[in-house]
């Protein structure tokens, strides 16, 4: 009885709106994702050594790296606390 029940809550995906239906894959990268933008604000700080003639680059360079760290931190903060919801 139980097994008809979760039939019925799933929705059928087409796979013509979404080919990776056809083999069964409907995931994202999270690791990967969170991975990219710490390496991503690395290496904008990186970047701040060059030959700059005044600190527009670098406080772009900082403001940008600042910003996708607090991002990072927010989805750290976002994922333990997701089972609460």
């Amino acid at each position: 009885m139980a097994g008809k029940a979760v039939e019925k809550r799933r929705p059928e995906v087409d796979p013509r709106d979404e080919p990776s239906a056809a083999w069964g894959w409907h995931g994202s990268f999270p690791k990967a994702t969170r991975i990219a933008g710490w390496v991503s604000a690395i290496i904008l700080l990186v970047m701040i050594k060059g030959n700059h003639e005044n600190n527009t680059e670098n406080v772009w360079l900082v403001g940008l790296s600042a910003f996708l760290v607090l991002l990072l931190v927010l989805d750290i903060r976002k994922q333990r606390t997701a089972w609460r919801k």
